[in-house]
């Protein structure tokens, strides 16, 4: 029955859309004509990038399986996207500084729009290219529209506040609303006009052509650090900001170590909840998992009005290994039962898909959190290079648990996301001791580096 799957949807639902809008969406700090326009526009486009890369979402495991792949050939597909972002990707968000985040950006939507032209052959070496152009895309979506978000906003004069309040209406927007919205169309495109599995791939392409013809048409460009002559000076720029601070440090171990967390659980969901290949509603599940998401940026925006991230961050690291320890154990010991192939979702399926939305709504709290974060501490002329950075250990750990998915029981990869969140957890009660009143962004008189204006120092309150 997919009764279930509505019941849960509604019950994230309703309390979304009334309390984001009682507290959250009509209360914001700065409103003046200038800030939401600027707003406004960068939510455009960030939306329809977030949008081309959730239609393809629920597919890509879908799609891989339809043309005949074994989960270790799959595996290996998904290793060649993480692998790339590993090694190429790091190096783009260094150029990313030094040729301009809006060029960037707009490499963006090039490069994954081909990553999605090659989903129509079932050949592994094209899909394979695929991988790999969409591994590189990925780690420009993730560092290049932040990095220009960050320069621009401080550029106009806005306030920091209201820089935390764009990162979660762009959580809540792109990573909650629209992941919910790609669900639906992308089942409407598949299911209902029988358009076939690669559909979603298509349309993705038309919703980041128009969001990269925004960008031509409205963006200004900014740069990192113009000063570095060539890109292993960015590099060595960006890895003595790190070693030299650690609260800089902490943030890198925390985002990589989360975000391992998640990107494992986005490739071990199917296998937990559907150990005997039930036949679960991939759709209908990605959507309450988007709409938890949406609920976490909203609980962020209302957080982050009465607390620091560097307060509140450490419960949600706690609440996120807890419910990834219920998968954990339920892992230890599955049902096996080849009668229930084919079959709705089990009860041990319905638990992990409750504690799996109580994960999404950490991920939804982390994101602005975390972007907050690094828009105060990391600087300003180098963050493209250092986000990227951060992301080596993250790639590196993903392809480590997608290398070995068919060799390591499936509760073992569960622990392990319960380990990296520990972890993380013990990042940010540090963070928090070596930052305990807070901090705020002050001009740093030795790094007027940026095309747009001078870097950032961090500097206690």
């Amino acid at each position: 029955m997919d009764v279930f799957y509505y019941v849960v949807f509604t019950a994230l639902c309703v309390p979304v859309a009334a309390l984001a809008w009682i507290q959250g969406v009509g209360n914001l700090v700065e409103d003046t004509p200038a800030s939401r326009a600027f707003r406004n526009n960068y939510l455009l486009v960030y939306c329809l990038q977030m949008l081309g890369d959730w239609l393809q979402g629920p597919y890509v495991y879908a799609l891989y399986e339809k043309y005949g792949y074994s989960p270790a050939q799959i595996g290996q597909l998904f290793i060649a996207g993480f692998g790339s972002s590993l090694i190429v990707g790091t190096f783009v968000g260094a150029l990313a500084d030094k040729m301009g985040r809006k060029t960037a950006g707009i490499a963006y939507a090039v490069i994954y729009s081909l990553s999605c032209v090659t989903k129509h052959s079932p050949r592994f070496e094209v899909l394979l290219a695929g991988r790999v152009l969409g591994g590189i895309a990925t780690s420009l979506l993730y560092s290049a529209f932040e990095s220009w978000l960050v320069a621009e906003h401080f550029k106009h004069g806005f306030s920091e506040q209201a820089l935390g309040q764009t990162f979660s209406w762009a959580v809540f927007l792109g990573n909650g609303l629209m992941a919910v919205f790609a669900g639906f169309f992308g089942d409407f495109l598949v299911e209902r006009l029988q358009l076939g599995r690669v559909a979603p791939f298509d349309a993705a392409i038309v919703f980041m052509v128009i969001g990269a013809a925004v960008m031509v048409s409205t963006w200004g460009e900014n740069y990192g650090d113009k000063g570095s002559r060539n890109i292993g000076e960015q590099f060595t720029r960006a890895w003595d900001a790190i070693v030299s601070d650690p609260a800089i440090a902490l943030l890198g171990g925390m985002q990589s170590l989360f975000e391992a967390s998640m990107y494992s659980f986005v490739f071990l969901w199917t296998l937990a909840m559907s150990p005997n290949k039930e036949g679960i509603k991939h759709g209908l599940i990605f959507v309450n998992f988007m709409t938890a998401c949406m609920a976490g940026s909203f609980l962020a925006g209302v957080l982050m009005k009465r607390s620091k991230p560097e307060k509140f961050m450490k419960g949600v690291y706690f609440v996120a290994a807890a419910a990834m320890t219920v998968p954990m154990i339920l892992a230890i010991n599955p049902v096996k039962d080849p009668s229930l192939k084919g079959q709705p979702i089990t009860l041990h399926g319905k638990i992990q898909l409750l504690a799996f939305c109580v994960f999404e709504v950490c991920v939804g709290i982390f994101w602005p959190s975390m972007m907050s974060m690094r828009a105060a501490y990391v600087p300003e002329e180098l963050r493209a290079t250092i986000i990227n950075i951060f992301r080596i250990p993250l790639n590196a750990f993903v392809c480590i648990v997608l290398g070995n998915v068919e060799a390591v029981p499936l509760w073992c990869m569960f622990a392990l996301c319960v380990a990296f969140l520990g972890v993380s957890f013990a990042c940010q009660m540090r963070l928090d001791a070596l930052h305990p009143n807070g901090y705020r962004r002050a001009s740093s008189d030795e790094n007027d580096t940026s095309a747009e204006g001078k870097g950032n120092a961090i500097t206690e309150l």
